[in-house]
């Protein structure tokens, strides 16, 4: 699979065609806390969000049930990723509608780590290989990648 054939890349993926779900999953040396907040504190999502591993040019998070956020990358100022959240449960899941799918992060305690996973949820077999199409899986699996390297820069800061 794409995802995992980058050089050093630890992000697991896995495509469920019959729930038409993108499932990625990471373990941290941070928190659920820390993961947590570094979903849904702007400063701290400019860091990582854009796959390019640029800062993001934009990040606003109305962070409530029916709140909306809006990412815009400095490559593609014109395309913001923005949704709605639908459920807000800290630190453990956070749920949001985007782009006509829907995306879960879930955290669990694993043995001293975060395990998250990341499921994207689409609507169809069509709108799935669609996403699978534009990279999603790929894309997002980067962008998971700099999350890990920002929890770990803002481990090594905090020590």
């Amino acid at each position: 699979m794409p995802a995992q054939a980058q050089a050093g890349a630890r992000t697991d993926l896995a495509i469920d065609r019959g729930s038409h779900t993108i499932r990625l999953t990471r373990v941290f040396d941070a928190s659920r806390a820390q993961i947590f907040e570094a979903w849904t504190e702007p400063e701290q999502v400019s860091c990582w969000w854009d796959a390019a591993g640029e800062r993001l040019a934009a990040c606003e998070i109305d962070l409530r049930p029916g709140g909306s956020f809006r990412f815009v990358t400095k490559g593609h100022p014109k395309e913001p990723f923005a949704g709605i959240y639908r459920e807000i449960a800290p630190p453990d899941r956070l749920v949001f509608e985007a782009m006509g799918a829907t995306g879960r992060v879930v955290l669990k305690d694993a043995a001293g780590k975060t395990h998250m996973t990341v499921e994207i949820e689409c609507r169809s077999a069509d709108q799935l290989d669609q996403y699978l199409k534009m990279g999603v899986d790929v894309g997002t699996s980067q962008t998971l990648d700099n999350l890990v390297a920002y929890a770990r820069s803002r481990s090594a800061t905090r020590s």
